[in-house]
This record gives structure tokens, C-alpha cells and sequence, in this order.
């Protein structure tokens, strides 16, 4: 198996003409209101929705189970004898997510803001979700890589077991395989080959992580600690600011901004000033690796 792993040819992108930023984001809480499950599917299992949490947490702490896995099962179970989840109807419930304010042409107009500075924007989703609810979203085809919870399939279309599971410690993972254009979840070798910094497809100085919570610290940390842009976000209709606050306080994002994706918003405003400072250092950065070729050119000759 293992030399099978080796042999296969992943394919790695690779650092273009123009710089990249991308944009990772949580999904739960940061481009929708609340959980995605409790938006529909947990009410057409008959359950009540803190009810079903608190089993799904109770289920994982009476087997030292991860909480994810513990959800994903809890709702295999609860949809037992009331109907099948399949992956059809998964992306179909996905459809009913409400979306926060300006999300739908969030990503059409940041990427031709992008453009008109000379930057690649893409745009990422890291989420403990699950990938076959967003996967149902309008939104879905904006995304370069969905990275979420899964679950693998018979023929059927019916879950037989977890084919992926992110939890917040994990999660940062995802931000390496950006960083060095590995995106295939199994291709180990090349999330863990040395780059030299200047040949890395998208620096992490280049990466914009949008979240809400305690879940994206290790993400928001990393990308801070590499000069990157951490944002954490709150829903504008209750104005609570708590979470954010701490994030703020406990250095783990650089700005905060109500989850509102309207042209004109907060949050627009800060990603174009960002676009506007990525455009301009990464002409200096062009420089600086310029003037560093040539040295090494001059090094070999000599």
C-alpha cells in the first residue's frame, strides 16, 4: 500500500506570474448564522437541536470519542427509520443554509478587486462541517478546495464510514497545503517537501483566515504569527462582540468586523486594504528575489 501511495502523481501547483492571496474560511457562524445541521436537517429527524448536541457531546465524552465523529454518527442514527442519509440529500439540506448578507456575490466581486490590483484571489473553506452540506450550497463552485468533515459511501449513496473529519487542531494542516500548492488530502510527501520561501505558491503572509471562535485559534495563531491576516467575525443582527473580543485580547486576530459581506461593509472594506497591501509587497518581494537570483547566478559563474 504504502509504495502504491508513493508511486501516484499528485498534481502540485506551483507559484505563478501573480502573487496569491488566499482566503480560508470557517463556515459554521462565519458565512451562515448558525450550525448547518440544526438548519433543517436536525428538525426533519424529529429532534430538538440542543437536545441533539447534547448527545452528540455526550456520545463523544462516553467514548473518548472525537466530537465530530460523534455528530456524524449521532445524525446517522437519529435519521434511522425515518429516512435515509444519503449524499443526495445531505447537499439537499445544504441548500437550505441561510447565508449571511452579501455572501453570494462576495466572491465575484473580491476576485475582480483582486484582478484590478494584480492578485489571484482564491478562496478556501476549512470547516469541521460537513463537505456534502456545503458542498449543496449556492455557493460551493467559489471555492478552490472544500476542506470538511466527509463521510464515504456505498454504492448506494449511503454512509458506511467517516471518510474525513477536521477538528480545530487539525484544521491547520490545510493551511500548509495551500501554502505549497498540495492540495490532495493524501499527498503527504508534498505537504511535508521543503520549499524555499521565495518558490511558495501562497506565503502564509498571503493567507486570510476568517473565523468565529475558540475552533479557529490554532488556524488564526498560525497565520498571525507569519504575518497574515486573521479576522474574526460576529453576527451583525445580536452585535455580540464577547468572542472576538477575546480572540483580539489573546493575540489570535489582527481585526474583527461583523459578518457582512455587502459591498461597502466593514468586512469588504478591510479584505480590498489587504489586496491593497499584498499588491505592494509583493513588488518589493519581486525585487528582493530578483537582486537574490542574481546573486546566485553570479556565485555559480564565479
Amino acid at each position: 500500500m504504502g509504495s502504491e501511495r508513493a508511486e501516484k502523481q499528485y498534481v502540485r501547483l506551483e507559484k505563478g506570474d501573480k502573487p496569491v492571496l488566499a482566503v480560508c474560511y470557517d463556515f459554521d457562524r462565519t458565512l451562515t448564522p448558525g450550525d448547518m445541521q440544526a438548519q433543517g436537517f436536525i428538525q426533519s429527524v424529529g429532534a430538538n437541536v440542543n437536545e441533539f448536541w447534547e448527545q452528540s457531546n455526550k456520545l463523544a465524552a462516553e467514548n473518548d470519542m472525537d466530537m465530530n465523529l460523534a455528530y456524524m454518527l449521532t445524525m446517522v442514527k437519529k435519521a434511522k427509520g425515518k429516512f435515509y442519509v444519503t449524499k443526495k440529500a445531505l447537499a439537499e439540506y445544504g441548500a437550505q443554509i441561510r447565508l449571511y448578507n452579501g455572501v453570494e456575490d462576495w466572491f465575484s466581486r473580491i476576485n475582480k478587486y483582486g484582478a484590478s490590483r494584480g492578485i489571484c484571489v482564491e478562496h478556501y473553506i476549512i470547516s469541521s462541517g460537513l463537505k456534502e452540506m456545503i458542498e449543496g450550497t449556492s455557493i460551493a463552485g467559489e471555492f478552490k478546495k472544500i476542506y470538511a468533515s466527509a463521510f464515504c459511501y456505498d454504492e448506494d449513496g449511503v454512509p458506511v464510514w467517516p471518510a474525513q473529519t477536521i477538528n480545530y487542531t487539525n484544521k491547520t494542516q490545510f493551511l500548509f497545503r495551500i501554502e505549497k500548492g498540495c492540495l490532495d488530502i493524501n499527498d503527504h510527501d508534498g505537504v511535508n517537501e521543503y520549499i524555499p520561501p521565495e518558490k511558495l505558491r501562497v506565503p502564509l503572509r498571503n493567507i486570510v483566515y476568517i473565523g468565529d471562535s475558540e475552533t479557529d485559534i490554532p488556524c488564526m495563531k498560525l497565520v498571525n504569527s507569519y504575518g497574515g491576516h486573521p479576522i474574526g467575525v460576529y453576527d451583525p443582527e445580536t452585535g455580540k462582540k464577547d468572542k472576538v473580543y477575546k480572540l483580539m485580547k489573546n493575540n489570535r486576530i489582527r481585526y474583527f468586523a461583523p459578518a457582512d459581506f455587502c459591498e461597502g461593509s466593514e468586512l469588504d472594506r478591510l479584505l480590498k486594504a489587504i489586496i491593497d497591501k499584498t499588491a505592494a509587497y509583493e513588488n518589493l518581494e519581486n525585487e528582493h528575489v530578483k537582486d537574490l537570483d542574481e546573486m546566485r547566478s553570479e556565485e555559480k559563474i564565479k
